[in-house]
């Protein structure tokens, strides 16, 4: 005859009990028979309500994914001859994502005769790492698209 630990609905450890003996202590206190670690020598039983219990754990895990933030990713688009106002304007913005916990991703867009000094382009790249240092890591390096330069920072 399989044997379990029993712990009746109190809490109150029964010791070990014949599987039948345990299932009929559940059914006169009108609970379910839950078993609690199957892998203890004898298996760890208890006597509760498995509606609850079920009910708890939905709102525990509910509860978790209330909590949780999904990090987006914020994309700021400049072009390499900003003027220092707007450029202020876009670092303003930069910063509320950090604080938000958001990665940004910085694109500089390039048009006409622009392609010509990609070197600005790095150093406003450049300019911006600097300044969000203490704040943000660079994810992934400068790099050139087509007629777009990207980087991305993320919050440290």
């Amino acid at each position: 005859m399989p044997r379990v630990q029993l712990i009746d609905a109190e809490g109150h450890n029964r010791g070990e009990v014949s599987i039948n003996d345990a299932l009929l202590l559940a059914e006169e206190a009108g609970l379910d028979l839950v078993e609690i670690s199957p892998n203890a020598q004898p298996p760890v039983t208890k006597i509760l309500d498995l509606g609850k219990l079920k009910y708890a754990n939905q709102k525990k895990a509910a509860e978790a994914r209330k909590n949780q933030k999904v990090i987006e990713i914020k994309e700021i688009k400049m072009r390499p001859n900003i003027d220092s106002h707007d450029y202020e304007t876009k670092m303003k913005a930069v910063r509320r994502f950090f604080e938000e916990g958001d990665k940004v991703k910085l694109t500089l867009r390039f048009r006409g005769r622009e392609m010509a000094h990609m070197e600005l382009g790095m150093q406003l790249l450049n300019k911006v790492r600097e300044e969000v240092a203490p704040i943000a890591k660079v994810e992934a390096e400068p790099k050139l698209e087509g007629r777009q330069m990207m980087m991305v920072l993320a919050p440290r």
